[in-house]
């Protein structure tokens, strides 16, 4: 038996992604917990909340773009002021509809983006960042 994530969170405004992204991981069966916050502030409220003494710290999280409030990209100006264990290597994916050449180039000034792709995220996404960021859990 493989090797299961703990917990992969998404941060996305759009409820209909959401659904389409938990059953794709659910199908995968690659974690045992997916996480949901509709908002940015929201995720970092829950990434900074200790639960019997230690931080959530999702192994991978799948962050969309353009939400309101609280921008994908104000997300990562805030994710990059937590303490190391709050963050505890996790790995960020910018996961959006925009095509614009303009986010690309942003998301690779991040030192913490991980991955920058188009939705929806599909099975072979997926795997591919498990086998290149835990090749442990195949």
């Amino acid at each position: 038996m493989k090797k299961k994530l703990r917990n992969i969170l998404l941060i996305d405004d759009y409820e209909a992604d959401n659904y389409i992204h938990q059953r794709v991981i659910r199908l995968a069966d690659v974690t045992e917990k997916i996480t949901v916050k509709l908002g940015a502030r929201e995720a970092l409220d829950y990434l900074c909340e200790q639960i019997d003494g230690a931080y959530p710290n999702p192994e991978i999280i799948f962050l969309d773009i353009n939400m309101p409030g609280m921008s994908g990209w104000e997300f990562l100006d805030e994710y990059v002021k937590l303490d190391e264990e709050q963050k505890a290597g996790i790995i960020v994916c910018m996961l959006t509809t925009s095509d614009a050449s303009s986010d690309q180039e942003k998301a690779a000034q991040y030192d913490i983006i991980n991955d920058f792709s188009n939705k929806p995220l599909t099975k072979k996404k997926l795997m591919t960042l498990i086998e290149q960021y835990f090749p442990d859990y195949l």
